[in-house]
């Protein structure tokens, strides 16, 4: 009896929110008190939590201390990786009311003013860094931002825009924000600057603008593609394998573009090929099944426009541009983890207002 009593007494896995919830619950009183009285952290509380966020999903990250004596906060986090946002809100979505907690998503924003990295001698803060928008003239509506530092070598610059900047605005404008709404971030030297300089605190207030213009000028805005034209595109590679491509020749010369900023990109790497990087029957049937049930779920109306598909190199790539990141993210892990044992399955969601990146299928 004792060896089943010990297996009772071990924590099952957990497979659902709700079950990661329940399992805080019971954990909470001790996660408190190595909190409050700043005992060890990682072995009271940080490794437990963190085995048990991994069982969930692989991506949630978190940080935690007192807000004030009486209570704890957790705040789960994405590290600000755009395909995990919309999983760290709905696990703190489910959160039940716990007495003396404070369950957050995201980092929230401390403002310009509490935000202060300190990197060996480089400090930023707003004492150090400045900024100014850039206009692009072929996009318009792309915030483009160059940020100056005193103090930054060319030889710092790109190892300190992440350790650095993008950390200080990551705290000062909060994680959501600074990850969705600036376009193109470049930092240079104060004494590189290309034009008049602005205070970073009111960086803020200049991305509200060009956030409340960009919702104005494109808000609902939608298309329809049942009468779209598509191509169907080949091409060698270098490496002498095939490429080919079937896009939609009308969606990709829409002049609403912008409307839907967020480019996702599901990815699935087969096996069964046959000379030329191209899958078999076998493989071709399935990969067919999968894009239709993505196209099911993620609808033109509802702001999810197929771009097309690409096939080369033991590689199918379906794309999609979107009006938000949300929905694209669970539908593609969805796929990803239902078919984890026949195909190997990622995808990427990145900001490309313009759909540069699908500038390649256009004729030359």
């Amino acid at each position: 009896m004792s060896f089943f009593n010990k297996l009772l007494k071990k924590d099952m896995p957990v497979k659902s929110y709700s079950d990661f919830w329940k399992w805080f619950v019971k954990k909470e009183k001790s996660f408190f008190k190595a909190i409050s009285e700043e005992g060890d952290v990682n072995s009271l509380f940080f490794n437990d939590l963190s085995l048990k966020l991994d069982e969930l999903k692989e991506g949630f990250w978190f940080l935690a201390g007192m807000c004030d004596t009486d209570t704890a906060e957790l705040i789960l986090t994405a590290d600000g990786d755009l395909r995990n946002i919309a999983f760290v809100e709905d696990l703190v979505n489910e959160a039940p009311e716990i007495k003396g907690w404070k369950i957050t998503a995201l980092k929230p924003e401390s403002g310009f003013d509490d935000s202060n990295i300190q990197i060996g001698e480089l400090e930023f803060s707003k004492n150090t860094l400045h900024f100014y928008s850039n206009d692009l003239g072929d996009y318009p509506d792309e915030i483009d931002i160059t940020i100056t530092h005193n103090g930054l070598t060319e030889e710092q610059r790109v190892d300190f825009t992440n350790g650095g900047v993008y950390l200080f605005l990551d705290n000062a404008l909060g994680e959501l924000n600074a990850v969705s709404i600036i376009d193109n971030l470049n930092v240079v030297n104060t004494a590189d600057a290309q034009a008049d300089l602005v205070p970073i605190e009111k960086l803020k207030d200049f991305l509200i603008w060009r956030e409340k213009e960009f919702i104005e000028k494109y808000d609902g805005l939608r298309h329809s593609t049942d009468k779209d034209r598509y191509a169907a595109l080949e091409a060698t590679m270098e490496s002498g394998l095939s490429l080919l491509a079937v896009v939609n020749t009308d969606l990709l010369q829409w002049d609403s573009k912008a409307s839907h900023p967020w480019v996702a990109v599901l990815e699935m790497e087969y096996q069964g090929v046959v000379d030329n990087g191209m899958p078999d029957e076998g493989t071709y049937n399935l990969l067919s099944v999968i894009e239709d049930e993505v196209l099911a779920q993620l609808k033109d109306f509802d702001g999810y426009l197929n771009i097309g598909r690409q096939t080369a190199d033991s590689m199918r790539e379906v794309y999609f541009a979107c009006t938000d990141f949300r929905k694209p993210s669970k539908v593609f892990y969805e796929i990803e983890t239902k078919y984890s044992d026949r195909l190997k399955v990622t995808f990427d969601i990145y900001k490309d207002k313009y759909w540069q990146s699908f500038d390649r299928f256009l004729p030359r």
